[in-house]
């Protein structure tokens, strides 16, 4: 049977047979552990689907995925960071820290059309199956529970509250359409920010004396043409997208207020600056054209691009081999963006995209969300289970790998204020 529509014990213990540098022992070990695991994690998967809970408010999926890693032999802390629904998962105590990041929030009004149902069940699959390994491998593993990726920025906002200290390399897996390549090397994401642009007017009569108004609606209309025509004029590969949020609320009265709500995306951070600065001046020129005053105001922490650590990519994609998926190289960069981006930037990462057989619809679709709660996604999200705690066993096995790993774990350069606080107490 082709691996792609095999689920749980047959297909990871087919893959475990495999004779690379990285099988044996171990890899069976990791294989039987994702199978012994498998009923509750595919249950997990599905009912975290179905509570279709939103950044921030994924309470139900928080405390589920918590409760089974507890019960896998975890130490848990819930609300990390500061954060209601985040967690961190700990086990063992080695010189190399590991962390498994797990996303479980839904997009609003379509659920979870971004599939992180399976990316929860991949991250958590992996970490109760290394669970009983981390004194072997001699690493500290951690599952992070990072909510709001679809907006929000949560990894970004752990990321700073020191969440990911001492982590040396850091992974998870996103689904995405069927037919892309299992081989990440190469691949990125682009840096997004999102803002709001808030346009002030003047109220007056609609009909008795418009000519005493300023119509704040008059530079969202303006704004959004002069977007339009901008996007002409932008390299392929940028992005701008953008929508009124508000701009009157009855006819007869001359809007004295308008929100406009955008976000610039770029592969790199110099290309994202340079076009949020060409967007901005599309808002200024029509707050000047109207007479009114404008406001910018940042909505979500900026989502760094995306890097993906070529030896984590090696041995990912070596474990993509032994399910006999489509290894062959990218064309390079796609689009989207994650603030798994964040992490990369100062903590060697491994992204890759996971197919979903039968998927021939874009994600951020009803039409996606479906499919991502059906046999070959489950199917899937144990191979990329699998392939992520293999990944970690042979880069923890690797000598020059570990030790490079190691050497990078993350410390934060503290905030001004934290500095302060330290100098003064010295």
């Amino acid at each position: 049977m082709d691996t792609t529509e095999t689920t749980g014990a047959e297909s990871t213990r087919t893959a475990s047979a495999d004779p690379t540098p990285a099988a044996g022992a171990l890899r069976t070990a990791v294989a039987d552990g994702v199978d012994r695991w498998k009923p509750r994690v595919e249950a997990l998967a599905r009912n975290i689907h179905s509570y279709k809970e939103t950044s921030f408010e994924e309470v139900r999926s928080a405390e589920a995925i918590t409760a089974l890693l507890e019960e896998g032999g975890f130490e848990v802390e819930r609300g990390t960071s500061g954060l209601p629904t985040a967690f961190s998962a700990s086990a063992g105590t080695g010189s190399l820290t590991v962390a498994l990041c797990v996303e479980y929030d839904a997009l609003p009004g379509i659920g979870h059309a971004c599939g992180h149902n399976l990316i929860a069940g991949a991250s958590v699959a992996a970490a109760l199956a290394l669970r009983p390994l981390v004194d072997e491998l001699g690493i500290t593993l951690k599952a992070i529970g990072t909510p709001a990726e679809e907006h929000g920025g949560g990894k970004a906002l752990m990321l700073e509250r020191g969440a990911f200290d001492g982590v040396g390399l850091a992974l998870m897996v996103h689904p995405v359409q069927d037919g892309l390549t299992y081989n990440p090397a190469g691949t990125s994401a682009q840096a997004v920010g999102r803002y709001k642009a808030t346009f002030t007017g003047k109220a007056a009569h609609a009909a008795a004396a418009p000519h005493l108004g300023v119509n704040a609606a008059d530079a969202a209309v303006l704004s959004q043409v002069a977007i339009g025509l901008l996007r002409q004029q932008i390299p392929s590969d940028h992005r701008i997208a953008c929508f009124v949020a508000e701009a009157g609320h009855v006819t007869n009265i001359i809007p004295e207020k308008a929100v406009v709500e955008f976000e610039c995306r770029a592969f790199t951070l110099p290309e994202f600056h340079a076009l949020l600065e060409r967007v901005r001046r599309c808002f200024e020129g029509a707050a000047l054209a109207t007479g009114t005053t404008l406001e910018f105001e940042d909505s979500e922490p900026l989502y760094e691009p995306l890097l993906q650590d070529d030896d984590l990519a090696a041995h990912w994609t070596a474990a993509m081999d032994a399910f006999g998926k489509d290894t062959s190289r990218s064309s390079g960069l796609s689009g989207g963006s994650t603030d798994m981006g964040n992490i990369s930037q100062v903590i060697p990462s491994l992204h890759p995209w996971l197919s979903i057989p039968g998927a021939d619809v874009p994600i951020h679709s009803h039409a996606f969300a479906a499919l991502a709660d059906t046999p070959p996604a489950y199917g899937v999200m144990f191979e990329a289970g699998t392939a992520l705690a293999w990944t970690v066993a042979a880069a923890a096995s690797t000598p020059t790998q570990r030790e490079r790993f190691t050497r990078a774990a993350y410390r934060r350069r503290p905030l001004p204020q934290e500095a302060s606080t330290q100098e003064g107490a010295s």
